[in-house]
C-alpha cells in the first residue's frame, strides 16, 4: 500500500514535467530509476561524475522548432540568446537547425562563428561594446548591431569609416514597460541602463540618418526575462509601433522589427508560460504586414532542456532543520542565491521513505549557498543523487571557480547515447592562466 502511494506521487510529478514542457519523453521514471530520454541518470553519474550538467537534444530541437513554426508565416529570424548557454556543441546544434545568434560580447560572436553560425544571422546587443569588439564584429560581417546609446552610434560610425565598411544597425528603444518579473532581469522600464530612452528614439534615427557609414535596418526592444504575461510584450510592441510610425514619417524605412526575447518558462507547478505561437499571434497584428521579425529567445529554448545532477555528500540536522549537503554549490548554479529562483529537485531513485522537509545546500563557504529551501523530499542517503531541474539557462553560463572549485562537466543526451560536450576541469586548470 505504501509503495503504491509513493509510486502515485512520482507519477503525478513526472506527469507535471511532461505536460509543462520539461519533458515529453525527456524526463521519466522507468521502474525506480530516473531517465533523461533513454539514459539512466545514475549511469551518467558513474561515467562522468558529479556535479554534471545534462542536456536533452530532443528537448532543444523541440523548443527551437516551436519558434520556427510560429514564425513561418512571416519573414524573419530566430536568434538564440547565447548568453543563456554558450556551449559549443549546443550552439552548433542550433546553427544546424537554422537559428541565428543574439550576442552580447565579442567573445560570444567568436563562439558563434566557431560553432558554424552564418555571420549574416548574428545580431549584437549590449550597452558597453568596446572599440575592439565593434571592429571585430564589423570585420566578421555580422548582420546588425542593436545600438543602445548616441555615443555608441558615433563609435560604430567612426570605426566603420576607418575600415571602410558600412555598419547595419537597429536602435534598441526602451519602451518604459515594467513586466512582472524579478527586478534584476527587468530591462525595459525607465531608469535602467539599457536602450535609447523612448522619448529620444526618433531623434536617434534622425541622427543616424546623417552618418555616412551607417545603414538603418530596423528597431529593437527587449523588456526583460522570465516574462509569463504576453500582455507586457504586446504593450511594448504597441509603444514601439508609435516610434516606427514617427520614424517612417521622416523618410526612414524600418525593415526589421526585433521583439527581443524574455519569454518565460515554468519553473514551478503554478506557472503557466505562453507558447511562441501565442506570443507571435499577439505581436504580428501590431505592425504593418510587410515587416520582417527577429526574436531572441534563450531561456525558453534551453532552460527546460538542461538539468544539474548532484550527489549527496552528507546528511545533517542542525537547529531542528534537516540538510542535504550536495557537491553542487552556488558557484555551479547561482540562480537560487542571486534571484531566489526556484528549481524543482527530484531524487533520481524512487523510495518508499516518508518525505521530510529539507534544505538542499552546497559546500560553498557562504550561508547563501543553497539549491532549495524547505523542500519535501524522500530520504536520500549519503552517496545518492538529486536532479536540480530546468537549469539549462544561466546555469553553467553563470558558473565560476569560487572557492577554487573546478568548472563542471557537461553532457548531451541524444536518445540512448550520452556525449561529453565539456570536460570536467581539474585543479591544474585553476592555475592555467596565472603567471
Amino acid at each position: 500500500m505504501l509503495k503504491r502511494h509513493f509510486d502515485s506521487e512520482y507519477k503525478v510529478l513526472i506527469k507535471y514535467y511532461k505536460i509543462r514542457g520539461v519533458g515529453r519523453k525527456m524526463l521519466q521514471f522507468k521502474k525506480d530509476d530516473l531517465y533523461i530520454e533513454q539514459v539512466k541518470l545514475s549511469d551518467i553519474a558513474k561515467e562522468y561524475g558529479t556535479s554534471t550538467y545534462i542536456y536533452s537534444k530532443s528537448q532543444i530541437v523541440n523548443n527551437f522548432e516551436n519558434y520556427k513554426k510560429a514564425l513561418s508565416l512571416k519573414e524573419g529570424l530566430i536568434c538564440f540568446a547565447c548568453k543563456t548557454n554558450s556551449n559549443g556543441a549546443i550552439l552548433k546544434l542550433l546553427a544546424e537547425l537554422g537559428a541565428g545568434a543574439d550576442t552580447t560580447s565579442g567573445g560570444e560572436i567568436y563562439r558563434c562563428l566557431k560553432a558554424g553560425f552564418d555571420p549574416s544571422n548574428i545580431v549584437y546587443a549590449g550597452v558597453g561594446k568596446t572599440a575592439e569588439e565593434i571592429e571585430y564584429a564589423l570585420k566578421s560581417k555580422i548582420f546588425m548591431f542593436n545600438v543602445e546609446s548616441f555615443e555608441e552610434l558615433d563609435a560604430i560610425d567612426k570605426i566603420a569609416g576607418k575600415i571602410k565598411v558600412k555598419a547595419k544597425i537597429a536602435f534598441r528603444v526602451n519602451p518604459h514597460v515594467d513586466p512582472d518579473t524579478h527586478s534584476y532581469i527587468v530591462t525595459g522600464k525607465k531608469g535602467t541602463k539599457f536602450g535609447i530612452p523612448y522619448e529620444d528614439a526618433v531623434n536617434a534615427y534622425l541622427t543616424a540618418k546623417q552618418k555616412k557609414n551607417i545603414v538603418i535596418l530596423g528597431i529593437h526592444s527587449h523588456i526583460g526575462s522570465q516574462i509569463l504575461d504576453v500582455g507586457s510584450f504586446k504593450l511594448a510592441a504597441q509603444k514601439i509601433k508609435k516610434v516606427v510610425d514617427a520614424v517612417e514619417k521622416n523618410g526612414i524605412k524600418l525593415e526589421y522589427i526585433n521583439c527581443g526575447g524574455g519569454l518565460g518558462v515554468e519553473y514551478t507547478k503554478k506557472q503557466k508560460a505562453p507558447s511562441p505561437k501565442q506570443l507571435m499571434s499577439e505581436l504580428f497584428p501590431v505592425f504593418d504586414a510587410d515587416k520582417k521579425f527577429i526574436f531572441e529567445p534563450g531561456r525558453s529554448i534551453i532552460a527546460n532542456a538542461g538539468h544539474l545532477l548532484a550527489k549527496v555528500i552528507y546528511k545533517k540536522v542542525s537547529g531542528g532543520k534537516s540538510f542535504l549537503i550536495t557537491d553542487a554549490g552556488m558557484n555551479d548554479l547561482i540562480r537560487p542565491t542571486l534571484y531566489e529562483a526556484y528549481h524543482e529537485i527530484i531524487p533520481v531513485k524512487k523510495t518508499d521513505d516518508k518525505k521530510v522537509k529539507t534544505d538542499v545546500v552546497g559546500p560553498i563557504c557562504e550561508s547563501g549557498d543553497f539549491m532549495g529551501k524547505d523542500r519535501m523530499l524522500s530520504v536520500v542517503e549519503q552517496g545518492g543523487y538529486l536532479l536540480i531541474t530546468c537549469a539549462g539557462a544561466y546555469g553553467f553560463a553563470m558558473s565560476s571557480e569560487y572557492n577554487s572549485r573546478p568548472l563542471l562537466a557537461e553532457v548531451l543526451i541524444d536518445g540512448d547515447k550520452a556525449v561529453l560536450i565539456r570536460k570536467r576541469a581539474t585543479y591544474e586548470d585553476l592555475l592555467l592562466n596565472e603567471v
